[in-house]
């Protein structure tokens, strides 16, 4: 018989010999493995278990116990307790972190660091107890090392795994910063990681997939209507290998942090130190207690760099336009327009078109050859962003707009040069600066999902228009009524202009503004989603909350959508994640307004109900207020769209409309046989009219003309095809004119008969 020494010997020699083959075999497998993908791929392999798995009630493992290799650390007497857990009022104390704490992992020098997000040289300030305390607020936020991405999808669902979960709609991929449940919560789509258990035990992880410098952790709760869940205080773990993991310390014991109070405004924590590492683990240690744990959460941190990983370097996006990259409040906004004006004076005008509920000015930038004066026969075009103030990307965009296209238009940029010289070009960068205001205050990331939503008096703007769907449909149900309600130009209801209506200023200002220009077409930057929204936006079905509703230029919108979608970066990869709840990839990037949820009174049904001008919301982004570091790949994300959508301005027909002297007639009426929607000329009677390549019948009339009408073709290429109009009087208006001319008054007909026959009456009697 073997010695219990040797045959131990023996089994520890096999075993390693068994191993060696495994990793050997493991290492034939990487060659086919793409290169960027080996390293990830391995480490799941080798080192790590299920990402589901957790101990059973009755196992004494605990994921905070030492594993081999790992430093030793304070004893965790939780691990004995129940597990309806809750802490005491003493571990919730100590917050401060301790500035000669070292950090349990080597922290490289600074010149290895990620200068790009490395903007806090200060560090934590010290207290008077010799402690540190994290400042929250935008400031430090702004100076720490900037959001990973959980909420701009920059981290994968496969970078995130969770201990447990209680259903897949609630796993760890739904632990997104700002991230929305469905309308129906218990489906794939729900609000928040939520664990399987409510215990000391669980945890959400992510793998960062290179070495990377922590710095901060946001959370949230479970974003619900029904349900009230969130983590009051958590522990915070890091690894570089996912086996053994060290616990971020407070002087010589576990550093808690003080987690929500409620579900939605976010929490920031900093980490006492940097802490450099591969994964980090956020492990809840009590939640509201009737509720369960759930989660959502974003991780600040500097990727190191890595110039022999080839993946990394591959999916980093860089922009050559030299242009201001950051957030600009209000103050910071004007002299960027000033600075854009003083480079580019012949082609921009300033101008603002009212102020807002706190007197801030809304102003506009106008570009064009002629800046200030409407030319005949060149189309007008408006963008117009921050309806909702704390949608912060498209104001930003707006601005960086406006540098490049002075930008290029001076380094003579054909393609800039012959879009400015041939539109007039109108950009409202903030509808509404109050609230804005209010979310650039607390900062990117901070604000929550609604912080500067609404105007400073509680309205939002881009629901806030006078609905004027229900008075067409309505008009369209009772036959007899259909001549009081034309199908364009539809007056504003005399209610909505009342002084009582809760109507905010900056809606009146805007529609003064739409009233003002003849545009022809415009976009809405707004965020929170990445896709086209067109109209109609209200479904014409009362008891139906979700209904394709199209509008009779159904055909034009949905191109003019796919037009922006087509060219984004993102809008239309059918490999991207969804931002929330709805995957929009069967339209590419598109879809109706009235399907996805109805709106009365919105800004895109109004303009094309009211004015000529066709209107588009557009989403540009998951995340409404992303961090000024993400700014140059947005921008690099919806430049070509926004450039691209501008030109379909030049699409389908244009013209004048003349009487036979050669002078333009006003509001005559542009109409297109087979399409019940008209629109009307300028104050100088030209027209533009959005369509599609194909043959139209179309007819021009005006009060007290002839109409005319005429074969007008739509190419492909881009450029509107000419259609002009030359009508004459009817032989009433003429009659009308000489008599006017003579002092003398035509005599009603109907009122002539009257008179005859009540001299007849006379006579018999």
């Amino acid at each position: 018989m073997i010695p219990l020494s040797k045959k131990g010997s023996c089994s520890s020699q096999l075993c390693l010999a068994l191993c060696a083959f495994g990793l050997a075999l493991l290492g034939d497998l990487s060659q086919a493995l793409p290169v960027e993908d080996q390293d990830y791929y391995l480490q799941e392999i080798i080192n790590r278990d299920h990402y589901y798995s957790y101990p059973g009630p009755d196992e004494e493992f605990s994921p905070f116990t030492e594993q081999p290799g790992q430093e030793e650390t304070a004893p965790v007497a939780e691990a004995e307790e129940s597990p309806r857990f809750r802490p005491g009022k003493k571990e919730l104390k100590q917050k401060k972190g301790n500035k000669k704490e070292k950090s349990i992992l080597e922290i490289p020098p600074a010149k290895n660091g990620n200068k790009k997000g490395e903007k806090n040289k200060k560090g934590n300030e010290k207290m008077p107890d010799g402690g540190y305390e994290s400042r929250r607020g935008y400031e430090v936020f702004r100076e720490s090392c900037p959001p990973l991405g959980l909420e701009t999808l920059k981290i994968t669902d496969f970078q995130l795994h969770a201990s447990t979960v209680k259903r897949y709609g609630l796993g760890a991929h739904r632990g997104r910063l700002n991230i929305q449940a469905g309308v129906n919560e218990n489906d794939f789509y729900d609000g928040a990681w939520c664990a399987g258990r409510n215990d000391p035990y669980q945890w959400i992880e992510l793998d960062a997939r290179r070495l990377t410098k922590f710095t901060g952790i946001i959370t949230q709760g479970r974003n619900s209507l029904w349900l009230s869940d969130w983590v009051t205080s958590y522990k915070v773990m890091v690894s570089n290998d996912s086996h053994a993991w060290i616990t971020v310390k407070n002087g010589s014991g576990d550093m808690i942090f003080e987690g929500n109070s409620e579900k939605e405004i976010p929490v920031l924590n900093e980490l006492p130190v940097p802490i450099v590492a591969r994964y980090i683990r956020i492990n809840p240690r009590s939640w509201y207690e009737e509720g369960s744990i759930c989660m959502r959460l974003e991780i600040l941190g500097c990727p190191l760099p890595d110039p022999n990983n080839y993946y990394h370097r591959r999916n980093e996006m860089t922009t050559t336009d030299d242009l201001d990259f950051k957030h600009h409040n209000y103050k910071e906004m004007r002299q960027l327009m000033k600075v854009v004006n003083e480079m580019c004076p012949n082609i921009t005008r300033i101008y603002n078109i009212g102020k807002s509920h706190q007197g801030l000015k809304l102003y506009a930038v106008e570009i064009s050859d002629n800046p200030g004066e409407h030319e005949v026969g060149e189309p007008e075009f408006r963008y117009i962003a921050g309806a909702h103030g704390n949608e912060v990307l498209g104001r930003e965009l707006m601005l960086l707009l406006m540098q490049f296209m002075c930008q290029e238009y001076l380094a003579g940029n054909p393609r800039i040069a012959r879009l400015i010289e041939d539109t007039r070009i109108h950009l409202l960068p903030s509808i509404n600066p109050d609230g804005y205001e209010m979310a650039y205050e607390v900062g990117s990331e901070l604000g929550g999902w609604s912080l500067g939503r609404w105007t400073q008096d509680g309205i939002d703007i881009n629901n806030n228009f006078p609905d004027l769907n229900t008075m067409l449909w309505e008009a369209e149900d009772r036959k007899k009524f259909q001549r009081k309600v034309p199908n364009h130009h539809i007056p504003i209801p005399e209610w909505y202009r009342s002084e009582n209506t809760t109507v905010a200023v900056e809606t009146r200002a805007v529609i003064a503004w739409m009233e003002k220009i003849p545009f022809v077409l415009g976009g809405n930057l707004q965020g929170g989603e990445l896709v086209v929204a067109y109209p109609y936006d209200m479904v014409r079905s009362t008891w139906k909350t979700q209904e394709h509703t199209p509008t009779p230029d159904d055909h034009v919108f949905r191109w003019l959508a796919y037009s922006y979608a087509s060219t984004h970066r993102l809008m239309t990869d059918a490999r991207r994640r969804v931002c929330h709840t709805e995957d929009f990839q069967k339209e590419d990037g598109t879809v109706n307004g009235a399907s996805w949820h109805t709106v009365a009174g919105s800004i895109n049904d109004f303009s094309y109900l009211h004015t000529n001008c066709f209107e588009l919301s557009i989403y540009v982004g998951c995340d409404k207020y992303p961090h000024e570091s993400e700014l140059p790949e947005e921008w690099e994300n919806n430049r070509e769209s926004l450039i691209v959508f501008m030109e379909q301005v030049h699409r389908g027909i244009k013209g004048m409309v003349r009487d036979l002297s050669g002078k333009g007639i006003p509001n005559a009426i542009i109409s297109v046989e087979g399409v019940n929607h008209d629109i009307r000329t300028a104050s100088d009677g030209d027209y533009w009219r959005l369509l599609n390549p194909g043959e139209y019948v179309v007819t021009a009339k005006a009060e007290g003309y002839t109409s005319s009408t005429k074969n007008c073709a739509v190419g492909y290429d881009m450029g509107a095809t000419q259609c002009d109009f030359t009508i004459s009087k009817t032989n009433l208006a003429r009659i009308k004119e000489i008599m006017e001319k003579f002092g003398k008054q035509p005599i009603s007909l109907s009122i002539r008969r009257l008179r005859q026959r009540a001299r007849q009456r006379r006579q018999q009697r």
